[in-house]
């Protein structure tokens, strides 16, 4: 196997995982904080949309498309306290802008030579994420770290446990 199939194996499990935890809730319950100062998911999933834009375009700059208008303002660190459905995204909304990206990301991962995945990351990030595929990981890991607040906030809603 090669690292660009592992990465897309990687990418592709951690989606099916977070899909899962999020095929049975509403927008009410993406709003739903299981404790006070705790980021809700509808804050946490378009963060993580907005995210993956960014680290897309820092392996190659412009390679993703542009987010919904006015969606990184609604997902910045300055809204995480927002409580207001009518400040966020609807689920179907937050749904076709992961779609978007993700589709996105897998594209710049098959344009990419197994050579350039070797290529150094910018220098913001080159501490924490060396290369373009320790860049193109750090979406999966993210997405990863934020479905196991995702378990909480079901469990907290009375929901099963899926996994």
């Amino acid at each position: 196997m090669d690292a660009k199939t592992l990465i897309r194996q990687t990418i592709a499990t951690t989606e099916m995982i977070c899909n899962t935890y999020l095929a049975d809730l509403t927008d009410e319950d993406l709003l739903h904080r299981p404790v006070a100062g705790a980021n809700h998911i509808n804050w946490q999933w378009g963060h993580l949309i907005a995210s993956e834009k960014m680290l897309g375009d820092l392996v190659k700059p412009g390679a993703m498309p542009s987010l919904p208008e006015g969606f990184e303002e609604k997902y910045g660190k300055e809204t995480a306290a927002v409580d207001d459905a009518d400040q966020f995204a609807t689920k179907a909304e937050l749904q076709a802008a992961q779609q978007t990206q993700r589709e996105a990301l897998m594209a710049l991962l098959d344009n990419l030579s197994v050579e350039e995945l070797s290529n150094p990351a910018p220098e913001q990030m080159a501490a924490f994420f060396p290369n373009a595929a320790s860049l193109i990981l750090s979406a999966d890991s993210h997405w990863m770290m934020h479905a196991g607040q995702w378990a909480v906030v079901r469990r907290a809603l009375g929901k099963p446990p899926l996994f």
